[in-house]
C-alpha cells in the first residue's frame, strides 16, 4: 500500500525556504566570481612578471643565448661555478685575490642601462671579459644588453631587484630584492646568478643568511674608482692605476646615471693595466687563478648604516 504523500508545509514555511534558497545561490555565486576575480589577478600578475620571456623578443633572446653557449663556452661558465662553489666552502665573500697571479678583474655595477652598450663596444673591440652586477629592475627596459654580455663571454651577477639599502630591510624583503634579480636573469635564459654584490655596501647578519641560502657569493672591492661621481676620465684613469694590484676588483659602473667619462676612461685603463702586465679577467677567472685567502674577517657593513 502506497503511503500517503506528505502535507504540504504551510505557505510562510515555504516562502522562508525559498528565501535560504536564492540566499545560497547567490552566496555560492559570489563566492565563485570572488575566485575567479583572484585567478584572473594571479594570472595578469604572472603575465606582467614573465613578459619578458613570453613575448617574442624574450624568445628570441633565448634562442640567441641558446646559440652563443657552446661547449667551450658552456665549459668555461662550468669552471667558473665550480670556483664559486670552492670559494664558498671557505668564506661567504672575496675583495681581492691573494696576488698570485696578475689577475685583475673588472666589474660594473648598476646596470644595464642606455650607457651598457657603450661600455661592451670597448670591452669586444679590446677582447676583454668583464662581470657586470645587475639590476632587476633595469632587464624591463635593457635587457638586450644583458644577453650581449652573456653572448660575449662576460658574468652577470645579481645587484638586487631594486637597488635598495638591504641593512634596513626585513628578512623576507632581503630575500625577494635577491631572488627576483636570480629570476629575471633566468627568465632571460641566461645562467643563474652565482655572485652578489650589495647595493651601496649595505648588508648585515640578515643578508649573510639569505645569500647563504641562495648559494651567492658576495663580491666587494678593491678599488673604487668613484666614476659615479663624474670626477672627468683623467681622475677616474688615476685612481685606477694607482690602486691597481694583483688579485684587485675594480668597482666601476655601466648604470645608474650618465656614465659617458667611463666609456671614455675604460680603453686607456686597458692599455694602461695591459702594458704593466696585467690580465684582466671576470671574477670567476680570478677565483681560479687567485682565489681569496682563508680566515680573513667579514668586514663591516660598507654603508655606514
Amino acid at each position: 500500500m502506497r503511503a500517503p504523500p506528505p502535507p504540504a508545509p504551510p505557505r510562510v514555511e515555504t516562502q522562508q525556504l525559498a528565501r535560504r534558497t536564492r540566499f545560497r545561490r547567490r552566496r555560492g555565486a559570489a563566492a565563485v566570481a570572488v575566485a575567479l576575480a583572484l585567478a584572473l589577478v594571479v594570472v595578469a600578475l604572472l603575465g606582467s612578471h614573465h613578459h619578458a620571456a613570453s613575448s617574442p623578443s624574450g624568445a628570441r633572446a633565448r634562442a640567441r643565448l641558446a646559440q652563443a653557449l657552446t661547449p667551450r663556452a658552456k665549459d668555461t661558465q662550468a669552471d667558473g661555478n665550480q670556483a664559486v662553489a670552492s670559494v664558498l666552502a671557505y668564506t661567504p665573500f672575496v675583495k681581492e685575490g691573494t696576488a698570485r697571479a696578475r689577475d685583475i678583474a673588472l666589474t660594473f655595477d648598476d646596470g644595464p642601462g642606455p650607457y651598457t652598450p657603450g661600455v661592451l663596444s670597448v670591452l669586444e673591440q679590446t677582447h676583454v671579459r668583464a662581470t657586470f652586477f645587475a639590476i632587476g629592475k633595469m632587464e624591463r627596459y635593457f635587457s638586450e644588453s644583458t644577453v650581449r654580455e652573456i653572448r660575449d663571454g662576460d658574468v652577470v651577477g645579481d645587484h638586487t631587484e631594486t637597488h635598495p639599502f638591504l641593512a634596513r630591510l626585513s628578512a623576507h624583503e632581503q630575500r625577494e630584492e635577491l631572488f627576483e634579480q636570480i629570476a629575471r636573469i633566468e627568465l632571460l635564459g641566461g645562467p643563474r646568478p652565482d655572485l652578489f654584490r650589495p647595493p651601496y655596501g649595505s648588508f648585515n647578519a640578515t643578508t649573510m643568511r639569505a645569500l647563504r641560502s641562495l648559494h651567492l657569493l658576495m663580491v666587494l672591492w678593491s678599488v673604487d674608482t668613484n666614476d659615479y661621481l663624474q670626477p672627468g676620465v683623467p681622475a677616474i684613469v688615476q685612481r685606477v692605476l694607482a690602486g691597481a694590484h694583483p688579485g684587485a676588483i675594480l668597482l666601476m659602473h655601466d648604470g645608474g646615471g650618465d656614465r659617458s667619462q667611463t666609456i671614455a676612461a675604460l680603453p686607456v685603463i686597458i692599455r694602461a693595466l695591459r702594458a704593466r702586465g696585467f690580465h684582466l679577467v671576470t671574477v670567476p677567472q680570478l677565483l681560479i687563478d687567485d682565489p681569496p685567502p682563508h680566515g680573513q674577517p667579514l668586514p663591516p657593513n660598507l654603508s655606514g648604516d
